[in-house]
C-alpha cells in the first residue's frame, strides 16, 4: 500500500510538472497560432462552419461517400468520449478551485481550441488510410508518420493512448457508474460492472462501425436530457444571469476587486483550471478525437474540419457552459465560503464535484434535478467508455498492423470494466495526465509544422464553398 500511495505520488508529480504550466501553454499556443494562420477562421466563418455543420444535421447524408462512417457519425463518435464526466464533475471542480474566473479561460481556450480542432479533424483525415475489414482509419499517428515524417513519434503517440483508454476510458468511467448506482440504489458494485461489460461487449464486437451506430443515438439524447434540466434551472434564475457574468469577468481579470478586495483566487488558479478543463472536455489537441473523425468519409478534408469546430463548440462552449452557470445562478456557491475553506483545508465533500453540481440542480427541480445529474452521469460515463474503447484499439492496431490482438483487448477492456467497478482507481487520474501529456506533446508539435499544408487546404476549400 505504501509503495502504491508513493507511486501515485510520482505520477502526480510527473503529471503537474508536464501540465501547468508547460504544457497548458503549449495548447494556448498552438490554437493561438492556427487562429491567427486561419485569419480567424471560426470568428469570421462561424455562418460557414455552422452551415457545414448544425445545418446538415437534418441532411446527414448530404457530401458523403461510401466506404467509412459518415461525419456525424464521427462527431457522435467523438463527442461520445468528450462529453465524459468531467462535463459535470470536472466544471464544478474547476469553479470551486479557480473560482468563477475559470470559467472565462474555459471560454478562451475553447475558442482557440476551436481552430485546434479543426487542423486536427483536416489532418486526421487527409491522411487516413484503408483499414483492415473495410473503412478507414486516421488520427495523430497517420499525420505523424506519413505528414511530418516522424514514424517514432507515431509509435510514441499509440504506446501513450494504450493505457489512457485503459485507465481514464475504462476503469475510471467504470467506477463512476458502480459509485453513482451504488450511492442512488445501494446497487452492489460487482453486479452494476458486469452489466456495464455485458452492455459494452454487445457494442464493441461490432467495432467503430457499431459504436457509431449507438453513438449517433446515445448522444443527442444524453445531452438533450442534461441540457434540457439546465436549461429550465437557467430559466427560472434567469434574472441572476447579468450577476453572474458579470462575476465571471470580473473575477477572471481582477479577482480581488470582484471578492470586495479582501483577497481572491489568484489569477493564476483561474487560467489553470479553466483552461485545463476546456483542453480535458473537448480534447482538442490532445489527439484522440481525431481519430474517431479519421474513419470518416467525406470528400473534402476540410469539411471535417468543420464538424471539428462544432464539436468544441458543443462540449465545451455549450455542455460546460451550462454545467458552470447552473452551479453560479443556483446559490450552492459561495466564492468567498469556498476560498476561505480551501485555504483551511476544510473542503466537504459535498462542495465538490458532482455533488455541488447535483446541488445546484436541485435548487429548482427538487428531486428531480439530482436524477437528471445522475443519470446524466451513467450516460456520459458509458458513452465515454465506447468513444475509449475505439481510441485504445486503434493505437494497438497501429503498433501491430492489424487486428490480431483485437480480440484480446476487447477482452482485457471489458474485464477492466468490471475491475473498475469493484476497485479504487482514484490513484489512476495521475496516470491518465501523464499519459494524456505523452500524447498531446507530439500531436502538438505534429499541428503547428504541418499548419502550412493543413490551412492551405482549409483555404482552398472555403474559397470554393
Amino acid at each position: 500500500m505504501f509503495g502504491r500511495r508513493r507511486f501515485t505520488s510520482l505520477l502526480g508529480r510527473q503529471a503537474d510538472f508536464l501540465w501547468n504550466p508547460w504544457l497548458l501553454g503549449l495548447f494556448l499556443l498552438t490554437g493561438t497560432v492556427l487562429t491567427v494562420g486561419s485569419g480567424f477562421f471560426p470568428l469570421r466563418h462561424f455562418r460557414l462552419w455552422w452551415r457545414e455543420t448544425a445545418g446538415r444535421l437534418l441532411h446527414p447524408g448530404k457530401g458523403q461517400s461510401s466506404g467509412g462512417i459518415s461525419s456525424l457519425q464521427a462527431l457522435a463518435t467523438a463527442l461520445a468520449s468528450t462529453i465524459g464526466t468531467g462535463s459535470i464533475a470536472g466544471v464544478a471542480m474547476a469553479i470551486y478551485l479557480g473560482g468563477p474566473g475559470a470559467v472565462f479561460w474555459m471560454w478562451v481556450s475553447a475558442l482557440l481550441g476551436m481552430s485546434t480542432s479543426c487542423v486536427e479533424k483536416l489532418l486526421s483525415v487527409q491522411y487516413h488510410r484503408p483499414a483492415p475489414g473495410g473503412g478507414w482509419q486516421g488520427g495523430p499517428m497517420f499525420y505523424l508518420r506519413d505528414g511530418l515524417h516522424a514514424p517514432k513519434l507515431a509509435v510514441w503517440f499509440a504506446l501513450a493512448c494504450l493505457p489512457a483508454a485503459l485507465a481514464g476510458g475504462d476503469l475510471v468511467q467504470s467506477a463512476s457508474i458502480a459509485s453513482a448506482l451504488e450511492e442512488a440504489f445501494g446497487w452492489d458494485r460487482l453486479p452494476v460492472g458486469l452489466g456495464t461489460a455485458l452492455l459494452a461487449g454487445i457494442v464493441l464486437v461490432g467495432g467503430m462501425g457499431r459504436v457509431a451506430r449507438v453513438a449517433v443515438r446515445l448522444v443527442p439524447a444524453m445531452a438533450l436530457l442534461y441540457l434540457g434540466g439546465g436549461a429550465l434551472v437557467l430559466a427560472v434564475r434567469a434574472e441572476a444571469l447579468p450577476r453572474t457574468f458579470a462575476l465571471i469577468f470580473s473575477c477572471a481579470l481582477d479577482p480581488d476587486a470582484a471578492l470586495g478586495g479582501g483577497g481572491g483566487y489568484a489569477l493564476s488558479a483561474a487560467l489553470r483550471h479553466g483552461v485545463a478543463r476546456g483542453v480535458f472536455t473537448n480534447e482538442a489537441g490532445l489527439g484522440t478525437s481525431a481519430m474517431a473523425h479519421g474513419a470518416a468519409q467525406t470528400d473534402h478534408p476540410a469539411r471535417q474540419g468543420m464538424w471539428g469546430m462544432f464539436e468544441v463548440f458543443v462540449s465545451t462552449l455549450l455542455v460546460c457552459t451550462v454545467t458552470a452557470l447552473v452551479i453560479l445562478v443556483s446559490g450552492v456557491y459561495d466564492p468567498e465560503a469556498a476560498l476561505s475553506q480551501l485555504r483551511s483545508g476544510t473542503v466537504p465533500d459535498a462542495a465538490l464535484g458532482v455533488p455541488l453540481t447535483a446541488r445546484a440542480f436541485a435548487t429548482v427541480l427538487g428531486p428531480a434535478g439530482e436524477w437528471v445529474v445522475a443519470l446524466s452521469l451513467l450516460l456520459f460515463a458509458f458513452s465515454s467508455i465506447l468513444g475509449w474503447s475505439c481510441y485504445g484499439q486503434q493505437g494497438l492496431r497501429f503498433l501491430t498492423g492489424g487486428d490480431r490482438f483485437c480480440p484480446l483487448y476487447r477482452a482485457v477492456f471489458l474485464g477492466g470494466i468490471v475491475l473498475g467497478a469493484v476497485s479504487d482507481v482514484s490513484g489512476l487520474w495521475a496516470l491518465v495526465d501523464v499519459c494524456s501529456a505523452l500524447m498531446a506533446l507530439p500531436n502538438l508539435l505534429a499541428l503547428l509544422l504541418l499548419s502550412p499544408r493543413a490551412l492551405a487546404l482549409l483555404r482552398d476549400w472555403s474559397g470554393r464553398t
